[in-house]
């Protein structure tokens, strides 16, 4: 298999985030506004033998790794044929989805039988009229179903992410965490990013803080993490059968260590979720260029990949250029 390709400062880069779709049927408070939202054109989203292309060009380069994104991925028509088929491209070692839950669990069997061994779940609160709040849709129970039934259909393990926010989520940072020790699943928190600006400034909560909260539960040791080269540091709780994620994007970067590129549904290629630069592939796509001239243009793109983001000080919001959910959570 080839060796993924290096971007300017010695970095691996050998994964792929895929957003098939801007659609969700969510409308999440730190997301998205609950109406004006902005969505893409039909005819503007990659049709799936152009993902599928662009999945086998990232893997004959070097990738090995691909995660299903959105919006919400499990809205798209056809999902399991594009599953199915990015699944057996030859080379690939990884193959997984993020999802927000509402559809698992009419999902889960199907998408685990056509290749996808991991899971990531959105899942912020366990309180039901919460859950509608930060959501804007009554479905805590739809989407607990779908947690059950993706552990049930074999997933391992299912991660489930929690955005923790001050004054809204916070007072079940504990509970959340407790998740781990009932189950085998990887609960992991992340902080909340400038992506829709209203009151982040109040909401925002460092991992520090969470980790220290964390330590009144039980006693909590570092754990070895799956995904190594991942942008989450490990704990677990002592004997519980899962783990605790931290994931610090603003508060401790984890630039240097980033190994990632992520395509929008409209096929712009980013290899930073906080930059601003974009290279379109769609145009390249409908252009007609050939797989040597895209894998040209995906190295050059890659070659400029930043050192770092820009998420302090008075650079905090002028580097996001779009919302989270248009560019493939």
């Amino acid at each position: 298999m080839t060796s993924p390709p290096t971007d300017s400062y010695q970095r691996r880069i050998d994964y792929l985030r895929l957003s098939i779709t801007d659609r969700c049927n969510l409308r999440c408070t730190y997301c998205m506004p609950e109406h004006g939202v902005q969505k893409l054109e039909h005819r503007n989203v990659l049709r799936y033998e152009e993902i599928l292309r662009l999945a086998r060009i990232a893997v004959r380069m070097g990738i090995s790794k691909i995660r299903i994104t959105g919006g919400e991925p499990l809205v798209r028509r056809d999902i399991l044929f594009l599953c199915e088929n990015i699944a057996r491209i030859e080379g690939l070692k990884s193959l997984s989805i993020t999802t927000n839950g509402v559809l698992l669990s009419r999902f889960a069997k199907s998408i685990y039988h056509m290749g996808i061994r991991r899971i990531n779940i959105s899942l912020d609160t366990l309180q039901p009229a919460k859950y509608a709040a930060i959501t804007r849709v009554d479905c805590f129970r739809e989407v607990w179903e779908g947690i059950l039934a993706a552990h049930c259909a074999g997933f391992d393990p299912v991660k489930l992410n929690a955005v923790a926010m001050r004054g809204v989520n916070d007072d079940e940072i504990e509970d959340l965490a407790r998740l781990s020790i009932e189950y085998p699943f990887d609960v992991r928190f992340i902080e909340c990013m400038p992506f829709n600006s209203e009151g982040y400034d109040e909401k925002f909560m460092p991992t520090d803080e969470i980790l220290d909260r964390l330590a009144r539960v039980a006693p909590i040791y570092p754990a070895d993490g799956a995904d190594s080269n991942g942008p989450a540091t490990h704990y677990r709780f002592s004997g519980a059968p899962g783990r605790i994620g931290i994931i610090s994007p603003v508060s401790h970067h984890f630039c240097p260590a980033c190994n990632r590129l992520r395509l929008t549904a409209d096929g712009k290629l980013r290899t930073c979720l906080f930059s601003t630069d974009e290279t379109d592939l769609r145009g390249l796509l409908r252009q007609g260029a050939s797989d040597e001239r895209i894998t040209a243009v995906i190295r050059k793109a890659i070659d400029s990949k930043p050192e770092r983001h820009h998420l302090s000080g008075g650079a905090l919001r002028k580097c996001i250029s779009r919302p989270m959910f248009s560019i493939g959570g």
